[in-house]
């Protein structure tokens, strides 16, 4: 088996069995966006104890790299801080920014490095980064919601 096809697979058993897929409560932060380039939407939330990346939970319709890389996306954050899951974040960009010139670190990545060939292909990079984007802007909702509760809603479930 090629490693291509190794890849691929992978996103493909990411897209038959998205990790975390479903929205849950409690939540700091939710946000949905739409791929403008294709119609690709996510809602994704998130959840913080102190620094620790506690949960991540999103609904999505769309392509098999969007929806994937989403799931990839939240086992690569959850029980982690949130500044280290804002690094892997900035990793995955890079990656998927570097049109394949980039050798991805497996350690760091994980599954993420299947979308290596993927960083290839220019108009399936924002299919790629939508739920790395998501998740950047949920986290970054939540932390400024846990200095100021004031300044942002903090959802749990009995809203």
């Amino acid at each position: 088996m090629k490693v291509e096809d190794l890849y691929q697979e992978i996103i493909l058993d990411h897209y038959r069995a998205k990790h975390h897929s479903g929205l849950r409560d409690p939540y700091e932060a939710e946000v949905h966006h739409v791929n403008p380039s294709c119609g690709d939407e996510v809602t994704l939330r998130v959840h913080l104890t102190g620094d620790t990346v506690t949960d991540v939970s999103y609904e999505g319709v769309g392509c098999s790299i969007s929806q994937a890389s989403t799931s990839v996306m939240s086992d690569l954050v959850i029980g982690r801080t949130f500044s280290d899951g804002l690094a892997r974040h900035e990793e995955f960009l890079a990656l998927m920014q570097s049109r394949g010139t980039i050798e991805p670190d497996e350690d760091r990545l994980e599954d993420g490095v299947a979308f290596a060939g993927v960083a290839k292909v220019p108009a399936r990079v924002q299919c790629a980064l939508l739920g790395g984007t998501e998740f950047k802007d949920a986290v970054i909702q939540a932390q400024g919601a846990q200095q100021d509760p004031s300044s942002a809603t903090v959802r749990n479930a009995d809203d």
